[in-house]
């Protein structure tokens, strides 16, 4: 007997996002070892670090957040925590694939339903890595909210099909991370410097 969502029009997957110590090593493994191949490459803004997505087949990815300043495994903490770190082999968030064109009315039936979910994120490569207004740039539209447990759940929606422009950073490794602790030091101190030290 088939058993069908008759809330939202869920089709599977859209992406696992977990978080690794050594991006090079990361990418070594699932392209090389396990033949996936490497569809998209991040660096994401103010040295907080990368957000690398593997094709896991049937249009389904599995991604690494790489962070500079991610604490140590530890089991047990398994959830992003506010600021979207989490730590090495922790999963940060399930992303689910829906229709790009349902993104909007799927928020507005999570808000009616009493959940609090973010606006739209439309994901693009500009330096902010996201824009308010969608344009041909984006390629992935997203709602962010959370379980009961504080389990970070995304509603994700691919907007174009991802090409060799998209893998463009090199991957990082833990040797990278003082670099990119730099670069976040000096992005919180401009936001700082601009906002007044407020």
């Amino acid at each position: 007997m088939k058993r069908e969502n008759k809330e939202f029009e869920i089709r599977g997957v859209n992406h696992l996002a977990l978080v690794c110590r050594d991006m090079a090593r990361t990418v070594d493994f699932y392209s090389n070892t396990l033949g996936m191949p490497l569809t998209k490459t991040i660096d994401l803004p103010g040295g907080s670090g990368q957000h690398f997505f593997f094709d896991i087949g049937n249009g389904d990815s599995l991604a690494f957040f790489w962070f500079p300043s991610a604490p140590a495994a530890a089991p047990g903490i398994a959830s992003a925590a506010r600021d979207g770190v989490s730590a090495h082999g922790s999963m940060n968030h399930v992303a689910f694939d829906v229709p790009a064109e349902k993104i909007e009315e799927y928020r507005e039936k999570l808000r009616a339903k009493g959940v609090e979910v973010t606006e739209v994120v439309n994901h693009d490569d500009s330096p902010r890595q996201w824009s308010r207004k969608l344009h041909p740039g984006v390629f992935v539209r997203s709602i962010y909210f959370r379980d009961p447990d504080g389990i970070m759940l995304e509603f994700a929606a691919w907007t174009r099909p991802l090409g060799a422009e998209d893998v463009r950073h090199a991957p990082a490794s833990e040797s990278d991370a003082e670099r990119y602790r730099a670069q976040q030091a000096a992005a919180r101190a401009a936001a700082e410097a601009k906002s007044g030290g407020v």
